[in-house]
C-alpha cells in the first residue's frame, strides 16, 4: 500500500501515467471483473461505432467530387483526410511494423497488456516523469473513437484526459471490445484511426501523403517510417530540413521488427542503409483548391449540397456530412464543354478586367448544369486585385478582380444582374398561354404612353407622370407580331402586350421558369400588391443570374418541361449505396415538372428562331433581328435572345438548341452602374454562339418541333419554308 499511496501522489504531480495507478490501486478483478457486466454496460452505451462489424464501421472519411466522366477529380472536401481501407489491402509490412511500433504483445494479450503496465510504471517511476506509455492498440482504438465519437467539449477532455479514470475505463472496455472483435479487425480500423501527421488520418492517407502510393505497396522502409510517427507526428516529421529524428525513429521500428521475428537482421540492415526518400502530397480541400476555373462550379456544388435536406436538419450539418461523410460524388459538369466555355470567355475578356463575362450551359430535360465559366479566379487572396470600380469604394477596399469567390454565376446570395430583354420570353409565354397567338398584331410606335406610372422611374415618363418606354431605333416602328417583335426586340410591342396579359401574369411566369427574387426592390415589386403595376418587368429591370435564366429558356426549349438545374448526376456514400431522401428516392433524381403546355412551349421557340437567323417556321421574322449571325456560326437549329439594360450598364445572350441552353452575360459586380459599353454588349452573343458550335461539335443535329395553328394563329405574311441551309436574315440595332 505504501507504493500505491506514492504513486497517487505522483499522480497529482503529473508525472506518472494514470493507467499504471490503475491497475495498481484497483484489484485486477475490478477491471475484468466489476466484473464482465458493467464492462458490457459501458460498452452499450458507447457510439455505435464502437460496437458495429468492421464491415459497417466507418469514421470521418474524405468525399470526392468528380467531373461527369467519373473519374477527373474535381475537389475534395474532409475534415480529416482520410479514406477507409480494408486490412486486405495493406502492406504485411505496416501490419507488422504497427504492431512493433506500438503494442509487441497485440497478438497475445486480451486488451491490456499487464507486463507493459508494470514495465511502463517501473520506467516512470525511474525516471520521474512520463517517458512510457502502456496503451494498447485495442485501448488507443477506444481512446480514438471516444474522441472522435464526442459532442461536446467535455466528451473531448473526458476521452482525452491523462486520468487514472480515464485509463481504467480504456482498460475495461478493451478487454470486452476483444470479446466481440477478432485482432485483426481491431488492426484494421486501428489503422484506419491513426494519426500520421500533415493532415493523414489513416493509413490510405498516410501513404498517399507521405509517399504518393497505395497502403499495398508500401516497402519495408517506408512502411517502418510511418509506423514510426503514430507515437508522435510533429516529433518524428520526415519533411523536416533535419530528418535525424524521424530516420532514428524508423530504425527503431525495424529493429522491433527483427525482435518480433517479423524480419532478419539482415533485411533489417538493408532497411537501415536506405535513405529516406519522400514524394510529399498536399491533398486539396474545398473549392479553392479546385482545377483554374471550376471553382464556381464546385461552389454552387456545396451551396446546393447545404440546401438538401437528406444529408441534414441545418446546413452546417449537411456541411458536416460533406466534409466528413466520405461520399463519392459524380457531378455534371462537363471537362469538355467546360474548357470550351471558359476558352471562349478569356478569349474575349480577361481575367483582370473589372467587366465579369460569364456563361452557364445547361441540358434541356434534365436539368444537367454542364459548364459555369466566368473570367475570375476562384481564390480569396484579395491584395493584388485592381482598384474597385465604384469611387466611393475605391479608398476602402479593392475589387473583385481577378480573385473572388463571389457566386457571380448563381447558386448563391448574389442578386444578380438586370437582364434586360431576355425577359421578353415571359411576357410572351403568358400571352400564349392566355390564348393570343404569335401572329398578335400590335402598332408599336418610336415611343408609348403606357397605362403605368413611373414610380421611381423618372427617365422615360410622360403625360401625367405615366411610363413611357421607347424603341432602340426608328425602324422598329409599325406593325409587329410576336415573331418579329421578339425578334426586333421591339419595347413598345411588349409594354402592349404585357398590358394584355397583365404585368403580374408575366411576373408569376418568371417564377414559375424559376426565377427568384433577391433584393429587397424586386420582392416589393414582385408582391401581390405590386406585381399588377409592376409595367417595367418586361424589359428586365429585375436581377437574376445566368444560372436561373439558363434554366428558364431550358425548360422553354424542352416543351414546356422545366427541370430544376442540378450540379449531380450520383452520389454514393462511404458503404457504396446512394443517398436518398427520407422517402427513399435518390437525391440525384432529375426534378422536373411539366409547367408549361408544349404547344405553348414551342410557340415561344418559334419567335426566338427570328433572333438567331434561324427564321420561324410559322411565321415572318420581319426581315431582320438582333442576332442574325448566331445561326451561321452554330450551324445547326438555334434559338435565342438577346438582352440590354439601359445605359448598357449589362448585356446578355440565351442560346437554345435541343440538346444545350447557354445563358451569357457582360457586367460589372462591384458597380452596377459602370456601363459596359456599345463595345462590349455584343461579347455575350459570340461567347454563346461559339460555345453551342464547339460544345455541340460531333453530336447528333436535332430540330425543333412547329407549334399548332392554334399557337401561330394566322400569320400577316406567309411563311416561308424551312431548310437546313436557309440564308440567315440581316441584322439592325441591338436590343
Amino acid at each position: 500500500m505504501r507504493v500505491a499511496g506514492g504513486l497517487l501522489k505522483l499522480l497529482r504531480t503529473g508525472l506518472v501515467v494514470g493507467l499504471a495507478v490503475a491497475v495498481l490501486v484497483y484489484p485486477l478483478a475490478a477491471i475484468t471483473g466489476v466484473g464482465a457486466r458493467q464492462g458490457a454496460e459501458a460498452l452499450a452505451t458507447l457510439p455505435a461505432a464502437l460496437r458495429q462489424s468492421s464491415d459497417r464501421y466507418l469514421p470521418a472519411q474524405t468525399t470526392r467530387v468528380y467531373a461527369a466522366d467519373g473519374t477527373t477529380l474535381l475537389a475534395q472536401f474532409y475534415e480529416e483526410y482520410r479514406t477507409y481501407t480494408t486490412l486486405a489491402a495493406i502492406s504485411v509490412n505496416v501490419r507488422q511494423a504497427i504492431v512493433a511500433a506500438e503494442d509487441a504483445r497485440f497478438y497475445e494479450h486480451h486488451g491490456v497488456d499487464f507486463k507493459g503496465v508494470a514495465r511502463a510504471f517501473v520506467a516512470n517511476q525511474k525516471a520521474g516523469v512520463v517517458s512510457q506509455g502502456a496503451s494498447t492498440i485495442t485501448m488507443q482504438y477506444i481512446r480514438n473513437v471516444l474522441r472522435d465519437s464526442a459532442r461536446t467539449p467535455a466528451e473531448v477532455n473526458e476521452a482525452t484526459e491523462q486520468t487514472g479514470a480515464r485509463k481504467l475505463r480504456e482498460m475495461k472496455l478493451a478487454i470486452e471490445l476483444e470479446k466481440h472483435m477478432s485482432k485483426n479487425e481491431i488492426l484494421e480500423r486501428y489503422l484506419n484511426v491513426a494519426y500520421f501527421g500533415h493532415r493523414a488520418y489513416g493509413i490510405q492517407a498516410a501513404a498517399e501523403v507521405y509517399f504518393s502510393k497505395k497502403p499495398a505497396d508500401l516497402t519495408l522502409p517506408e512502411a517502418a517510417l510511418l509506423a514510426g510517427l503514430v507515437q508522435a507526428p510533429s516529433s518524428y516529421d520526415p519533411a523536416d530540413a533535419d530528418p535525424k529524428a524521424a530516420t532514428t525513429r524508423r530504425d527503431y521500428v525495424i529493429d522491433r521488427m527483427v525482435d518480433l521475428d517479423y524480419l532478419s537482421r539482415a533485411d533489417a540492415d538493408t532497411a537501415h542503409a536506405e535513405p529516406i526518400a519522400l514524394r510529399l502530397t498536399e491533398p486539396p480541400n474545398d473549392c479553392l483548391a479546385t482545377r483554374p476555373g471550376w471553382g464556381f462550379f464546385c461552389a454552387m456544388f456545396r451551396s446546393w449540397w447545404t440546401g438538401q435536406s437528406a444529408f441534414g436538419a441545418s446546413s452546417n450539418e449537411r456541411l458536416d456530412k460533406l466534409r466528413r461523410g466520405g461520399y463519392t460524388v459524380v457531378t455534371s459538369l462537363d471537362p469538355r464543354i467546360q474548357e470550351i466555355a471558359q476558352q471562349q470567355i478569356l478569349k474575349r475578356e480577361k481575367t483582370g478586367s473589372p467587366y465579369a463575362l460569364g456563361q452557364v450551359a445547361i441540358e434541356p430535360g434534365s436539368g444537367l448544369i454542364r459548364a459555369m465559366a466566368v473570367n475570375r479566379v476562384y481564390s480569396l487572396d484579395r491584395a493584388s486585385n485592381g482598384p474597385h470600380s465604384d469611387p466611393r469604394q475605391r479608398a476602402r477596399m479593392r475589387g473583385n478582380y481577378p480573385n473572388t469567390v463571389n457566386p457571380l454565376l448563381g447558386g448563391g446570395d448574389m442578386a444578380g444582374y438586370q437582364a434586360g430583354s431576355t425577359f421578353k420570353m415571359f411576357t410572351m409565354l403568358a400571352a400564349l398561354e392566355q390564348g393570343l397567338p404569335l401572329s398578335t398584331a400590335i402598332y408599336s410606335p418610336k415611343t408609348y404612353q403606357s397605362k403605368y406610372k413611373t414610380g421611381r422611374d423618372s427617365s422615360a415618363h410622360c403625360g401625367d407622370d405615366f411610363w413611357c418606354p421607347s424603341n432602340a431605333s426608328d425602324s422598329m416602328t409599325g406593325q409587329q407580331t410576336m415573331w418579329s417583335g421578339f425578334g426586333k426586340s421591339v419595347n413598345t410591342y411588349f409594354v402592349q402586350l404585357e398590358q394584355r396579359v397583365g404585368a403580374e401574369s408575366a411576373v408569376r411566369m418568371a417564377e414559375r421558369l424559376g426565377l427568384r427574387w433577391r433584393t429587397g426592390i424586386d420582392q416589393l415589386q414582385a408582391s401581390p400588391a405590386k406585381a399588377k403595376s409592376w409595367g417595367a418587368f418586361t424589359l428586365g429591370v429585375a436581377d437574376t443570374t445566368p444560372l436561373e435564366v439558363a434554366g428558364a429558356f431550358a425548360t422553354v426549349v424542352a416543351d414546356g418541361v422545366r427541370c430544376e438545374p442540378i450540379p449531380v448526376m450520383s452520389i454514393t456514400d462511404a458503404s457504396g449505396k446512394p443517398a436518398v431522401d427520407d422517402k427513399g428516392v435518390p437525391v440525384t433524381n432529375p426534378r422536373c415538372a411539366q409547367v408549361l403546355s408544349a404547344d405553348v412551349a414551342r410557340g415561344a421557340v418559334d419567335a426566338a428562331r427570328c433572333v438567331t437567323g434561324y427564321r420561324a417556321t410559322t411565321g415572318d421574322c420581319g426581315g431582320w433581328s438582333t442576332a442574325p449571325r448566331v445561326y451561321s456560326t452554330v450551324g445547326r437549329p438555334v434559338a435565342g435572345k438577346s438582352g440590354t439594360t439601359d445605359d448598357d450598364r449589362s448585356a446578355w445572350f440565351v442560346g437554345m438548341t435541343p440538346g444545350l441552353t447557354v445563358a451569357g452575360f457582360i457586367a460589372d459586380p462591384d458597380n452596377p452602374l459602370h456601363r459596359v459599353g456599345s463595345g462590349n454588349a455584343g461579347k455575350p452573343r459570340e461567347t454563346v454562339a461559339e460555345t453551342l458550335r464547339d460544345a455541340l461539335a460531333g453530336t447528333p443535329v436535332r430540330d425543333f418541333v412547329a407549334p399548332s395553328p392554334a399557337v401561330a394563329g394566322k400569320s400577316p405574311a406567309k411563311a416561308r419554308a424551312r431548310t437546313s441551309n436557309a440564308k440567315p436574315t440581316t441584322g439592325a440595332p441591338r436590343r
